[in-house]
């Protein structure tokens, strides 16, 4: 479980920081339903950008954001449907959108989730304690935003090959940005720099998504609501929620799908991951270019016994498709073929690991056999904003985007078929399960017990960590109490 123990001392040091900085915090439960956030913040948002550094934004680390560079509010859960003449399989696929978070991508909200506990609790001074946000990615990117809001300096690290776009942003927010050797698999690289900083006696805490259980926490209560809700939209008395499908990355996306279960028993949660670095498919390593699923270990975050299907997905046909929904000659001939021309015009808001969900999710279905009656949902971490430079490489690296290109694509797109897709038994989840024991018992010094715990009191372990939600809204709400005196 997170440690909600209390330093009473810092804790009431932290409130009165935030009230001279004028920081309120939002509850889980403000996330999940934006309507109960106060009207004197929704008043003052309304001349807020959504990527500026206020502390307002931390109250649009939501899923319902209106879809407005500045001054929105909120509305229903950010997504967009893609049908059969898009995606080439009969079921219809829900795409949940992360461009309209704070940074562009949904890991605010788990960097929030990680970071507000320990705050709240004072665990953690902001104003003496450099927060530390290891990444594959969107991950740092949130955090050091996260830390920014609130007046605190931070640490981001990330892989030295991601995207030039993270880097430049990351300069303006982060404290300090580290770039670690290779690409989104190389997690180790980043894993021996936080020991570097940990044992260099600087003042500084660790926020490592991936063994953090304020990640998948945050996802669980207000990821899994979000879907809840999208669910309740679409499928009818004679329609089917058959699966939610997410990267495993940090693993932790897919413990929307632990909730889910508990409210749709019948569904199954599949973790994609890419061909070139299988390491739930076949406990293997490589290189990719699917940014910000970091491999080559299983997350301590990540409920193995709860997940059902592995998916992995070749990185080249995510990179040719995102040619094909971004270039002008692929989205004329989309339209051509018949998919609605305001549907072609969204597909920049799928980044490269959102069309590594999606052709994961087009796998998982025709594996199913699903049919026109049944839906699946899926997540757009973040959006093309982030990735413009990939295509001017692309175009360097194999010439001008031309209809024969768009026309091999679109082929490409609608001959997926469900190759390298395991439906995982009891053993094959205990086997991903063990590859833990050799990152994060060997080399991070994690609690053999809790390994354990995690598979063998799987109820109780999972359970209480992830149901902590409510008791955390009631120490931010006694310490948002506590900023007003």
């Amino acid at each position: 479980m997170i440690d909600l123990s209390i330093n009473k001392e810092t804790r009431d040091k932290n409130a009165k920081y935030c009230k001279d900085q004028g920081i309120t915090l939002p509850t889980f439960e403000m996330m999940k339903n934006p309507e109960l956030i106060p009207a004197n913040i929704k008043e003052k948002l309304k001349n807020v950008g959504l990527w500026e550094v206020n502390p307002l934004n931390l109250y649009r680390i939501s899923w319902k954001n209106e879809a407005k560079e500045t001054g929105g509010l909120y509305g229903d859960v950010n997504h967009f449907v893609l049908p059969p003449e898009l995606t080439g399989c009969k079921a219809n696929i829900i795409v949940m959108v992360g461009k309209w978070f704070p940074t562009g991508a949904h890991k605010v909200g788990a960097t929030y989730g990680c970071l507000a506990p320990r705050l709240v609790t004072g665990q953690f001074d902001p104003q003496t304690t450099k927060a530390v946000w290891p990444s594959t990615g969107n991950y740092c990117r949130g955090g050091a935003y996260v830390s920014a809001l609130l007046a605190n300096s931070s640490i981001a690290i990330l892989p030295e090959e991601m995207s030039k776009e993270r880097f430049e942003w990351l300069k303006t927010v982060a404290g300090e940005v580290i770039a670690t050797p290779g690409c989104e698999s190389n997690v180790k690289e980043i894993f021996d720099k936080c020991w570097e900083l940990r044992r260099s006696g600087e003042d500084l805490q660790i926020f490592n998504q991936f063994d953090e259980m304020g990640n998948p926490l945050w996802h669980y209560n207000v990821t899994g609501s979000a879907v809840e809700e999208l669910v309740n939209k679409y499928v009818g008395v004679d329609d089917n929620f058959a699966g939610y499908i997410s990267s495993s990355g940090s693993g932790g996306t897919l413990a929307a799908g632990y909730y889910l279960k508990t409210k749709f028993p019948k569904m199954k949660l599949a973790a994609a991951e890419a061909l070139q670095c299988p390491t739930l498919l076949n406990n293997g390593f490589g290189d990719h270019r699917i940014e910000g699923i970091g491999d080559k270990h299983i997350p301590w975050v990540h409920d193995c016994k709860d997940t059902d299907f592995a998916v992995a997905v070749d990185d080249e046909k995510a990179i040719r498709l995102l040619r094909l929904f971004n270039e002008k000659k692929g989205r004329e001939l989309l339209k051509s073929e018949g998919v609605d021309p305001e549907l072609v015009e969204k597909l920049d808001l799928l980044g490269i690991s959102g069309i590594g969900n999606v052709l994961a999710s087009i796998k998982f279905s025709k594996y199913n056999e699903l049919t026109e009656n049944d839906y699946v949902v899926t997540i757009a971490t973040d959006s093309m904003q982030l990735y413009g430079s990939r295509l001017k490489e692309l175009e360097e690296q194999q010439g001008v985007y031309t209809n024969s290109h768009a026309e091999r694509d679109i082929q490409l797109l609608r001959s997926v078929t469900y190759d390298n897709t395991k439906e995982l038994t009891y053993y094959d989840k205990k086997a991903i399960h063990n590859l833990k024991y050799y990152t994060l018992i060997e080399q991070q010094q994690k609690d053999i017990s809790e390994l354990n715990a995690q598979l063998y009191d799987h109820k109780n372990f999972w359970g209480k960590t992830l149901n902590q939600a409510s008791e955390i809204d009631e120490l931010i709400k006694e310490f948002n109490s506590l900023a007003k005196d």
